[in-house]
Formats: C-alpha cells, structure tokens, sequence
C-alpha cells in the first residue's frame, strides 16, 4: 500500500539515494522509504531540510510534498509540471470550461458532501440526519442558495456537539481535522495532477494564493471521513496529534468507498473523480465519477485499528 510519510521530528534531513527517501538527523541515517511506496510527504517538523534531487524523484512519481503550519494546515505543496501525456490538451480544455458546465460540476461536488455528512450523522444515530438528503437534492447549479454553508451550520453542532466552532487556527479537534484534511488534500492534488489537470485553476475556490485549489474542491465529498475518524477520537478524550493518529488519519487513502458498484480506495476514488473532471472538461458533459456514502458499519471502521491492535 502507497504510505504518508510525515516528518514532524524537529532537525531531519530528507534527501533521496538509490530509490530510497533517506532520513538523516546529525548525518546518521534514522530511517529509509522506498520512493516507490510513496503516495505524499507531510512536513510540520522545524528545521527540516532536503535535497533538490528528492523533491526531483518525488515529482517523478507524482507524490506531492504538503509544508504544514504549526496548526497542522498546509501552507505550501510541491507538484510535478508534467502530470499525464494529454496535459495540455486537457489543461486547455479546463481554462475553457463553460460558466454553465463549472456550475453544474459544483452541484453535483456539494451534493455529495452533504449527502456524506447526512449520512455520518445517521450513522452515528443523531436527530436531524435525516434533513440531509433533502438539502442534497436541492442544491442547484452552482449552489445558488449556498446549501454547502447552510448544512455545514447544521452539520457541525450535530456532529462535534453545540459548543464546537469550525477554525482552522485552533488546536484540540480542529488540529486533527487540519492533519486529517492535509492527507485528502494531498491525495486529490496528487490526482489533480495525475489526469493532466493544473491544481490551482478551480471549479469554485479561488483564491489568488491558493495553490490547491482544484484539490480543495475535489476534497469536499471526503472531508466526512476525517471527520468520522476526528469525532471518534473526540468521544475517546484524544484530542493531540501523536504519531499513532497520524497513522490512523494516513490509513483513511485505503479506506474503500464504491464507485459504480465497484470497491475503491480513496486514493483511487479521488484519482477516478479526478479522471471524470478531466473528461467532463473536455466533453462538455457534467458527468463525476462519484462514490455512495459508506454504510454504518463502514463508519465504524473508518481508520480504526486493526486486529492486531495496530493503528
């Protein structure tokens, strides 16, 4: 299976020998990865360096590196120029993209995240789940009445409880949220870039420094899943990142969702989705490849640990 990498030892540094992804700390080797089993590398340690021929062999295989803040939010990422054989063909194709096929690709983006934050919070038994696939079905082209916000407003009290605030800038929950967010960005980036797509021209964010933003709105139908596992740790009272949890965020790329009545794991799903957007680009036909909400008994295993205990 591909493996997040996080360096969050303060003092690393990583550099790249025969296929390896070396980790030295005062010039003695720590630890090695096989650049081939690499799907990203998340870095949050201070004082970490590395060589310019790993960010070379990891852009090689397409796997992003993700710089976090101290909040554990990504702050910058490195993504190859060359992504598939049809890049810019297909690059023209999305800077050309009709207003009316963006909106309808949007609708159908925030239609399925709601419908995986209804389907999270039935899971989990919670009052009020069941407003979800109401809201779901009447977001329009574009989502004009910002259904996306009105459900986020209704989502979080429900899930986190009533005295939980989404912001990116605090600790405790939010920290893990962020981490966890930083690994399926990370993932979509990747896939971004795999289907020949360039990251930062998005379908609805923006943002002028915002080199992620194709990834951030492909992301969005994921984000339930850090959520579940972030919501999980919150009813055990684990609220800090150590690397046992890190482990457990990192494990949710295996976590398998259906597409097409097909099992897939997330970072397939996202590479599949990421594939459909290209196409749709190029068709003009607003057609994702978009994955069924998990069962409850799916939620439940949402990065938890495995029968040997192991996380």
């Amino acid at each position: 299976m591909e493996r997040i990498v996080d360096i969050a030892t303060d003092g690393l540094h990583l550099s790249a020998h025969r296929g390896f992804l070396m980790v030295e700390k005062d010039s003695e080797e720590v630890g090695r990865v096989a650049l081939d089993d690499i799907h990203a590398v998340i870095v949050h340690a201070h004082g970490a360096t590395w060589s310019g021929n790993l960010v070379a062999r990891l852009a090689e295989r397409g796997a992003p590196i993700v710089f976090c803040a101290s909040n554990h939010s990504p702050i910058a990422v490195t993504l190859p120029l060359e992504g598939h054989h049809a890049q810019n063909a297909r690059m023209q194709a999305q800077l050309s993209a009709s207003r009316p096929l963006v909106k309808q690709l949007w609708r159908q983006i925030v239609s399925a995240k709601i419908l995986m934050q209804g389907s999270l919070l039935a899971a989990r038994g919670v009052a009020g789940a069941e407003a979800f696939p109401f809201m779901a079905r009447r977001v329009s082209s574009g989502d004009k009445e910002n259904l996306e916000a009105q459900a986020a407003r209704r989502y979080w009290p429900l899930l986190m409880g009533s005295e939980f605030r989404r912001d990116r800038d605090a600790g405790g929950v939010n920290g893990l949220l962020n981490y966890g967010y930083a690994v399926m960005r990370a993932t979509c980036a990747r896939a971004v870039v795999a289907a020949g797509l360039h990251p930062t021209m998005g379908i609805q964010h923006s943002n002028r420094g915002n080199a992620f933003a194709l990834a951030d709105d492909l992301v969005e139908p994921f984000r339930p899943l850090v959520d579940a596992l972030a919501e999980s740790m919150k009813r055990d009272g684990v609220e800090t990142l150590d690397s046992p949890l890190k482990r457990r965020f990192a494990r949710l790329i295996a976590f398998d969702l259906t597409i097409a009545g097909e099992a897939s794991p997330v970072s397939m799903a996202a590479a599949r989705l990421a594939q459909s957007l290209a196409r749709a680009f190029e068709t003009g036909r607003p057609e994702l490849a978009l994955f069924q909400p998990p069962t409850a008994i799916e939620w439940a295993s949402a990065g938890q640990v495995d029968d040997s205990g192991e996380p």
